[in-house]
């Protein structure tokens, strides 16, 4: 009963303290800081998830961190989170040395962030239709819709 209110507090401290930054650049801080946002995304909470995720992605060292960071934020997308589906749809379009470029996982994951109101997914989208990809063809009536929804979103 009281693990999980434990594991919320030290969460939400360390997300205080994680824009400390000489606090960050301590070895056992940065141990500490970790372990409460892994066992936060641990526990299922979809902010942790990708918040944690992209720091595994981005700042991780090694190919498990990237794989868990991946994970993560494939975690926090299926579950609603726009940026996390957004950040998906741009690592599957452009490959890495173990993936080859696949549009249509990132058509699928830019769908997801721009039905979580992400206007760059949903601007990303609309190039991706009308100049058309490998396995995605361009569909202009589908560019013309997305960028409708960028514009929605973004207020312009």
């Amino acid at each position: 009963m009281l693990w999980p209110l434990r594991a919320r507090l030290s969460y939400a401290l360390a997300r205080r303290l994680f824009h400390w930054a000489w606090l960050v650049r301590q070895p056992r801080a940065w141990r500490w800081l970790e372990g409460q946002f892994a066992r936060m995304a641990n526990l299922g909470d979809v902010g942790a998830q990708s918040f944690y995720g992209h720091i595994l992605l981005f700042r991780g060292q090694g190919l498990g961190a990237r794989e868990e960071g991946m994970r993560l934020l494939g975690l926090a997308a299926k579950a609603g989170d726009g940026k996390a589906a957004y950040q998906l749809g741009a690592l599957s379009l452009a490959g890495d040395t173990r993936h080859a470029p696949d549009a249509q996982q990132a058509v699928l994951w830019w769908t997801l962030a721009a039905q979580a109101a992400h206007p760059l997914a949903a601007q990303r989208l609309a190039g991706l239709y009308l100049d058309g990809a490998v396995g995605v063809p361009a569909d202009p009536a589908l560019a013309a819709h997305f960028s409708a929804r960028a514009s929605e979103l973004s207020g312009i």
